[in-house]
């Protein structure tokens, strides 16, 4: 099961790239085609929203960029009986991952949330062990086991 998450995650992280890269290069044709035929107030403006939203194109490619990074660099492999980073807890029947933040996915029937390091819930749970209890912003959870 972790193996199927982890590289359900790395294939979303590395298609994610793929298409915004795409997209940055789709815009840049479109600039470059509208330069040679167009001028004037309304051609200034076109290329500056193109502009705007390359610039934001590039700024989501750069955090995915990192993402994949950070999430290449984990160890998954390694087991502990600890909570760690590129540990998989099962907890009140949900799974998390604890990598980088990533959308929720439902894989086989379950749920799965890939959580960053930094977010409160990972924090809560570093360190724990199965069996244990932690509670976050009123919610307790079980962990069942640590894969």
């Amino acid at each position: 099961m972790k193996q199927k998450i982890i590289h359900y995650y790395s294939n979303f992280i590395q298609t994610k790239i793929d298409s915004l890269r795409q997209m940055i290069t789709d815009l840049t044709e479109d600039a470059k085609n509208d330069a040679k035929g167009s001028a004037g107030d309304k051609h200034e403006t076109a290329l500056s929203m193109m502009h705007l939203e390359q610039e934001k194109l590039n700024q989501k490619l750069k955090e995915f960029l990192d993402a994949k990074s950070i999430f290449d660099s984990i160890d998954f492999e390694k087991f502990n009986t600890k909570v760690s980073i590129g540990s998989l807890v099962l907890a009140n029947d949900i799974y998390f991952l604890i990598s980088v933040s990533l959308p929720k996915v439902e894989i086989e029937g379950k749920t799965i949330f890939a959580v960053s390091p930094q977010a409160l819930l990972a924090q809560m749970l570093m360190g724990s062990v199965s069996g244990d209890e932690i509670s976050v912003n009123n919610v307790s959870y079980k962990i069942q086991s640590i894969l």
